[in-house]
């Protein structure tokens, strides 16, 4: 903590402190340690996976149950250990890979010390250090500028986009990025007294996103919450006192309901099959940051990304110059150019490449611009004159000069073309109108070997592709084509002047060049409008604005750390081709999580209803906590457990609660009208409680497993071979152990009975079906979306 008191430094800006000095500020603890953790500690995981609204009501039921003896109906109790198992695992390895890549991705910071520069973690900078800031890193803690000037993106804490130029004296608060220039800076504030203390590991901290399969499953566990004590309370009350049941009977009927409305097994089923999809995309290099973004994949429709690094290899190279003066002047003012910038984007770095010194003095720059994603030019003045690098339609717009058609041809051809251009007098900020072009650099950036392969991939799984770039919309087109991309209409954004506009353009064009970070943000939240669920990759900080509103947001582990730290995905090999892998892994998991939920949804339904009807008729809850249990675990936990990892890979469109709603809906009405009829034909029929139990638990079972097969259809060998295995084994166990289960054998009273209900369940369970299809909800769910 820094108090008032605290003796500073004022280091030369280009010396920085002395180790001595360091020494000291260590000793008097003012580092820039961070006051809170990237992620949650051990003991958080382990009490939000335990201490759970679910788990109370799970495990008061089992000390109930254990209180009259009735251990073998607390089977229950795997499931919800092998949940909070399976969630607390996942919890720490998320904190382990995201702390492993802390170590490569956090912000790090370059420090000068006795002259020299070293790069270290963030924590390790002192108060007074002096840094060294480029474009595309962090401010690690607030400083003041003391050299050179840079434009920051202050969006992380003011929500204002726009770029801010920072000059010599000028305040720099942590969290924000550099965006353009370079300056050396005197770290002024550390750790807690920092302006944004945390802000960045907050960014990084691993957290669950809301996603539709997370709110249905709340909506699903809210609801039964609600009732599940009232209910409970009223069912016990009128079994013991009521009907004069034994309290261990009415304890473990009371139970049986209770567990029955708890939806368990499909709050298992879904973080099973999302931790095997982290761990499956783990092996392809792929960290997931946001457990639930795996659904959001699943459901990507459109696809927004830059050509450098995805369909280019993002190895910008000068392929080669079209001279427009003498070319010893072009290479003189090249070099110069290059030695006084110092910057570190793509084009600069070309530059510098062709650009070699030669050994000759070039002249000391007395000002400079540097290059930003808005100008999208940059200069460097000297004292005869001024090189500016840019774009050639922005260099020459207003302007009386005219360019060759060679350059417009080689834009279309798909080389990156930037003009050089020079001027009398110095520049600084904006250019002057009079400037004369020097040269035309025709850039290029190979093409990815793989790029066709992945553009056709998404095509065929209807994912429509958005390229989007700062460049020349034509040079992009042209790139993109060659790339395999088949719609490459394109727009010059700096030409869509408002929103509508924009919005129109997103819905027409699939090529978009020109394009400013606010626009980036815009063209997201465009197609968000329409209805489109939209994916957006990005390595630099003009996307962050982007990958924050958009529904999955992914980096490459190369990028800069705002984009690391914003995104939910981080390709950790920096290899677009590993995306295809990861979408078809989002689609598999929620696709098998849907087709297989409507199997666990059948015991909550059934189960409310029963007990509702229980209290208002004065009837016992026909189940006890063993017999669910072996149910469920023949038709819901054993199946869903192989159908989860097979291949699905079919795009999801529905809503999923409608989905397995329409699936469990009618299978819990027959089963509860089968239990009914049941129940009123036993005084005309004599059965004992033991054999209508028998019969509940037939039947129930009977009718559950024509679900089984409808969710296993088409049936394949793999399918075919669990459905009959299921099938044998509920039914072997009602034979082997009925005792256990507290049934008999099917006699010839009640076998008869078994097979007429049987019978009659599966033209009734079809016609619910059918009839619910003409719900107008329902269809404008299911069938019109």
């Amino acid at each position: 903590m820094l108090h008032n008191d605290t003796p500073r430094f004022t280091p030369d800006p280009m010396v920085g402190l002395t180790e001595e000095q360091v020494k000291s500020r260590i000793n008097h603890g003012l580092c820039n340690t961070q006051p809170d953790p990237i992620t949650k500690t051990s003991w958080q995981i382990i009490k939000d996976n335990v201490f759970t609204l679910f788990n109370f009501f799970n495990f008061a039921v089992a000390v109930a149950i254990a209180a009259v003896g009735a251990y073998e109906n607390l089977l229950f109790l795997w499931v919800i250990v092998t949940n909070m198992v399976i969630g607390i695992i996942q919890e720490f390895r998320s904190k382990k890979m995201v702390e492993e890549l802390s170590l490569i991705s956090a912000p790090k910071a370059n420090v000068l010390r006795s002259g020299k520069q070293y790069e270290i973690p963030q924590e390790q900078l002192v108060l007074d250090d002096i840094a060294v800031l480029m474009p595309g890193q962090q401010i690690c803690a607030d400083a003041t500028v003391m050299q050179g000037e840079i434009e920051v993106n202050e969006s992380l804490l003011t929500g204002e986009s726009e770029p801010v130029l920072k000059q010599v004296g000028d305040a720099l608060l942590s969290g924000s990025f550099v965006v353009s220039g370079r300056c050396h800076c005197r770290i002024d504030h550390i750790g807690a007294d920092n302006y944004a203390s945390g802000i960045a590991a907050a960014a990084k901290r691993f957290k669950k996103v809301h996603s539709e399969l997370m709110d249905s499953l709340d909506k699903i566990v809210k609801f039964t919450s609600m009732f599940i004590v009232p209910l409970g309370a009223l069912l016990f009350l009128q079994s013991y006192f009521l009907l004069g049941e034994p309290l261990r009977d009415s304890i473990t009927a009371t139970a049986a309901a209770l567990l029955g409305m708890m939806p368990k097994g499909l709050v298992l089923l879904t973080t099973v099959s999302l931790v095997v999809g982290v761990i499956k995309l783990a092996k392809e290099r792929t960290l997931v940051q946001e457990l639930y973004c795996i659904e959001t994949l699943s459901r990507v429709d459109v696809l927004c990304l830059d050509k450098t690094g995805t369909i280019t290899q993002g190895n910008m190279q000068v392929d080669r110059i079209i001279p427009l003066m003498e070319e010893g002047t072009i290479l003189q003012a090249g070099r110069a150019f290059v030695a006084a910038l110092n910057e570190n984007n793509s084009t600069y770095l070309a530059l510098k490449a062709y650009f070699k010194e030669d050994g000759s003095d070039v002249p000391q720059a007395i000002a400079t611009t540097p290059f930003s994603s808005e100008r999208k030019w940059s200069s460097a003045s000297f004292q005869d004159g001024t090189v500016i690098i840019g774009a050639p339609d922005v260099l020459s717009r207003g302007r009386t000069f005219t360019l060759p058609d060679e350059i417009k041809a080689a834009e279309e051809s798909g080389a990156r073309v930037v003009l050089m251009a020079g001027c009398s007098g110095t520049v600084k900020g904006e250019l002057p109108q009079t400037i004369t072009p020097m040269a035309a650099l025709l850039l290029m950036d190979p093409i990815r070997t793989d790029a066709r392969e992945i553009l056709d991939f998404f095509r065929a799984q209807d994912v429509q592709l958005k390229i989007i770039s700062g460049d020349n919309p034509a040079t992009v087109a042209a790139i993109a084509q060659k790339a395999g991309l088949k719609d490459c209409s394109y727009v010059d954004a700096s030409t869509l002047k408002d929103d509508e506009a924009l919005a129109d353009a997103m819905e027409r064009f699939s090529v978009f060049g020109r394009v400013t970070p606010q626009q980036k943000q815009k063209m997201v939240a465009a197609l968000q409008s329409r209805s489109h669920t939209v994916a957006m990759m990005g390595d630099g900080v003009n996307d962050v604005l982007a990958l924050k509103d958009a529904d999955c947001s992914i980096a490459m582990a190369a990028g800069s750390d705002a984009a690391k730290q914003i995104s939910q995905l981080v390709l950790l090999d920096n290899n677009f081709s590993a995306l295809p892998q990861v979408v078809m892994e989002g689609r598999r998991v929620i696709n098998n999580i849907t087709s297989t939920a409507s199997l666990y949804l059948v015991k909550t339904i059934f189960s409310f209803l029963l007990s509702f009807l229980a209290l208002f008729f004065g009837m016992p809850y026909p189940f006890i906590p063993i017999q669910l249990s072996l149910i469920t675990t023949m038709t819901e936990g054993i199946p869903s457990f192989f159908l989860t990892f097979e291949p699905n890979h079919n795009r999801v469109k529905k809503s999923f609660l409608s989905q397995v709603l329409m699936g469990a809906m009618p299978t819990a009405l027959t089963i509860t009208l089968a239990i009914v009829l049941l129940d009123v034909l036993t005084p005309n029929l004599g059965f004992t409680p033991t054999e209508l139990s028998t019969l509940i638990v037939y039947i129930t079972g009977f009718v559950w497993i024509q679900l089984l097969l409808k969710v296993c259809w088409p049936l394949t060998p793999m399918r075919l071979i669990l459905w009959i295995a299921m099938t044998v084994g509920l039914f072997g166990a009602c034979l082997i152990v009925p005792g256990l289960l507290g049934i008999t054998y099917l006699s010839a009273k009640t076998l008869p009975t078994f097979i007429l209900m049987g019978a009659l369940s599966i033209p009734v369970t079809m016609l619910i079906r059918k009839a619910m299809v003409h719900i107008p909800f329902l269809r404008k769910k299911l069938f019109e979306e």
